[in-house]
């Protein structure tokens, strides 16, 4: 990972053996280093103030306060917490509105370890590749009239170059590989990468494969 230190890991669920089974999962990692724990979604925001972790594991289904509330008033608090929902169901509503927040992504609870561990990193380091179950789901939630395109960012917006990597991105594509399809080093996909949800005001590479499926990039580039 780049990450030179260990990211700081606050657990919220409110269920005991679930934050319990997440830090045996976690706790001889060394890229994460669990700083917290909280049962509810209020208590979640008070301790993002007193523990300052970098990540948080936010279940979505709890009371009286559920993850989706939480994550809006973390991200409106403390912009920089990275997000991640942990949900037994890909539930497209939920996970939508989670991105919408401001969440950087989801992890399914019956998820292998390896794999959940192997996603998460990913996430984490902003190069993670979208399921391709989860990007049908999204066509679904974002597909809209045409006449109601005009709304919002849109493809002119972005070079032809931005076009491309938006479209490589929609089809599962990290930064390395994008980089060798495009003859360019990772560093400059990077770049791109930052310019690209900048003027499209988006948060991450979930959003942006949305964005692509909206406006019909997902085959732009295409060998």
């Amino acid at each position: 990972m780049m990450n030179t230190q260990p990211f700081r890991v606050l657990i919220v669920d409110d269920h005991p053996l679930a934050r319990k089974a997440i830090r045996s999962m976690l706790a001889n990692v060394a890229d994460f280093e669990i700083v917290g724990e909280a049962s509810s979604g209020e208590e979640a925001i008070l301790l993002c103030g007193e523990v300052a972790p970098d990540v948080v594991l936010m279940d979505i289904h709890m009371s009286p306060m559920d993850g989706l509330e939480a994550t809006r008033r973390i991200k409106q608090a403390y912009g920089t917490i990275r997000i991640v929902m942990l949900t037994v169901s890909d539930d497209v509503a939920d996970l939508f509105t989670a991105l919408q927040f401001g969440a950087q992504g989801y992890l399914l609870k019956n998820m292998d370890p390896d794999e959940w561990l192997t996603y998460l990193r990913a996430l984490l380091d902003d190069n993670s590749e979208v399921a391709r179950g989860m990007a049908d789901k999204l066509f679904q939630r974002f597909r809209a009239p045409v006449g109601s395109r005009t709304e919002g960012p849109t493809p002119s917006m972005l070079t032809s170059r931005e076009q491309e990597i938006t479209a490589y991105v929609a089809q599962g594509h990290n930064n390395r590989q994008i980089a060798e399809k495009l003859l360019i080093s990772e560093h400059t996909v990077k770049n791109h990468m930052k310019n690209i949800l900048v003027k499209l005001g988006l948060e991450n590479r979930v959003q942006l494969t949305g964005f692509a499926i909206k406006h019909g990039l997902t085959r732009k580039g295409q060998n």
